[in-house]
């Protein structure tokens, strides 16, 4: 849930880029633009605009398209007003105009009057709606900021956490100049989208791309090694904690129990790597993504590793190999 209230003038000034720009402009009801947006899901009010307003979900964004604004026309030439007003008197936070289309004289007259916010964009009302959605969706996803360095390596999102000092951005240094991608340093901002799905990027663009090395200073990754090592977003898929190696502690060395940590609701595999010197920790991490990627395609090797072991003592090899070669002892 958002902290504070997200309102269409926050709608008009974010900014998107692609597929997920929505051209709007506004183009009356000005005074209303500090309504709040408070559910992803849109409506068209081609029914209230008939007259039948039972179920009406006011709370939406109500987009009208070529078949809502012929409707209007009518209403328009008959001196019909009431639907309308009706329409305003719910409260609806915004009216979008589809297809470049403008609304009557009197539509907006009535939205100035209420202070209903009205704006149009020059897209088809089909892909506007699944563009609004989605953006919306990126709103009002449930988020939270974890501390770590999040990469791409060989197409797996991993987050590096550990206590401060640990190497987290030297091995993500490493793994950068081996190739592999950073998402974000230091804050990283989780959203959980569409329910099942955790995307990671940092919680402040401007100084995502950017790392702190100790000794070193700040560094800009996108000008050191090119736009091609930096990513804006990526899904979270692994966590890997980085640890000063303790003796006294016993670390998984099979990798047939499975560590998950909870996140919005979602169970993200979580990896101990234990941090010594000697140790060449960016290269087990490119090796537990690929790890991870093949059980994602369904072959897990801990699991298949022992599955044949147990497979070769009931056979009775191990017995043999025991017993066999020399039984003096």
């Amino acid at each position: 849930m958002l902290n504070k209230p997200f309102t269409v003038l926050e709608l008009l000034d974010l900014e998107l880029t692609g597929h997920d720009t929505l051209n709007l402009k506004c183009i009356g009801g000005r005074k209303g633009l500090t309504r709040a947006l408070t559910v992803i899901d849109t409506n068209r009010p081609g029914l209230a605009l008939s007259g039948f307003f039972d179920a009406f979900v006011f709370e939406r964004v109500q987009i009208f398209g070529r078949g809502e604004c012929a409707y209007l026309e009518k209403l328009h030439r008959e001196g019909t007003t009431d639907t309308i007003e009706r329409l305003f008197a719910f409260g609806i936070p915004c009216c979008i105009f589809t297809y470049g289309l403008l609304p009557n004289e009197e539509f907006l007259a009535i939205a100035e009057t209420v202070g209903c916010p009205i704006l149009s964009t020059d897209l088809q009302t089909a892909e506007f709606g699944r563009r609004l959605t989605r953006v919306l969706s990126n709103v009002f996803a449930p988020k939270k900021t974890m501390h770590g360095v999040l990469l791409e390596v060989y197409g797996i999102g991993i987050l590096l956490t550990g206590h401060s000092g640990v190497g987290k951005s030297e091995c993500a240094l490493e793994l950068v100049e081996r190739g592999q991608r950073l998402v974000a340093d230091d804050i990283v901002e989780i959203r959980c989208v569409n329910g099942n799905t955790l995307l990671g990027r940092g919680a402040n663009t401007l100084i995502s791309h950017h790392m702190e090395i100790r000794g070193l200073g700040i560094i800009n990754v996108a000008q050191m090694y090119g736009i091609g090592a930096i990513r804006e977003q990526k899904e979270l898929q692994l966590i890997i904690e980085l640890e000063e190696r303790d003796s006294n502690k016993l670390y998984d060395r099979i990798g047939t129990e499975r560590k998950t940590l909870d996140i919005l609701g979602i169970k993200v595999p979580v990896l101990e790597i234990p941090v010594k010197p000697g140790r060449n920790v960016p290269i087990i991490i490119e090796a537990a993504a690929m790890n991870e990627r093949l059980k994602s395609m369904g072959y897990n090797s801990a699991r298949d590793f022992n599955q044949n072991i147990l497979k070769w003592i009931e056979t009775g090899e191990a017995q043999s190999a025991y017993y066999g070669s020399d039984d003096s002892y």
